[in-house]
């Protein structure tokens, strides 16, 4: 069997930028991957809470890395979520506008949430479509799974393609205030690379769903 070893050197490189008047030189570490080598074990020695939030928890971890060194990582560890890409008859998607904090500003994107203590991911698309749009759906299936920031967050997403959709009535939360829109799949593509949709799972599981489904 390969097996691979990382092998750290340590460079340095000039270049012409200058801070406070002064020629900098900066040293970078390159990490060289070598094939038929041994020992590739990285492991996280210590995970300390730094915060807890509602939905997440904010952690530092400290990793040994296979030169020996230690290095300290941000983790942010998400309880998970799920999501419908919810289909009409007539082949438009029902889509949901809502306000984001982080972004400050109302943004367009697939119905989700997060999910409820045992709660399948499945369950949780089926009652998030419904409960966001005010559709309940007949028949509903696997679509993708994404990690939405694999650098520093464990957030995974499963997004179902949900369909048979009957019209019932939004039972939103009362910090939620969300409209619903119906779009086709050409306009909510062209959203996508105008730059209107920036949200990575809606992103993701639209274009899924036209190379599965709509080609």
């Amino acid at each position: 069997m390969k097996t691979n070893i990382i092998r750290t050197i340590k460079i340095h490189m000039d270049f012409d930028g200058f801070f406070n008047g002064n020629r900098q030189r900066r040293n970078w570490k390159i990490i060289v991957m070598e094939e038929n080598a041994m020992n590739t074990e990285i492991k996280r020695i210590k995970r300390e809470l730094q915060c807890k939030g509602t939905i997440m928890s904010y952690y530092k971890d400290t990793v040994v890395l296979p030169d020996g060194n230690t290095e300290i990582y941000d983790f942010v560890g998400h309880n998970g979520a799920a999501a419908a890409v919810g289909v009409l008859e007539d082949g438009r998607l029902v889509m949901v506008r809502q306000y984001r904090n982080a972004l400050d500003r109302f943004t367009l994107e697939i119905p989700a949430g997060g999910l409820n203590p045992d709660e399948p991911t499945i369950t949780a698309a089926a009652r998030e479509l419904e409960e966001e749009t005010g559709y309940c759906c007949g028949k509903i299936e696997k679509l993708i799974t994404i990690r939405t920031t694999v650098a520093f967050c464990n957030e995974k997403i499963d997004i179902y393609l949900a369909t048979d959709l009957k019209k019932t009535a939004q039972h939103l939360d009362e910090d939620e205030f969300v409209n619903v829109e119906v779009c086709t799949l050409e306009q909510l593509e062209q959203m996508i690379y105008d730059g209107t949709i920036e949200d990575a799972k809606t992103i993701a599981s639209i274009l899924a769903y036209k190379n599965k489904y709509a080609k």
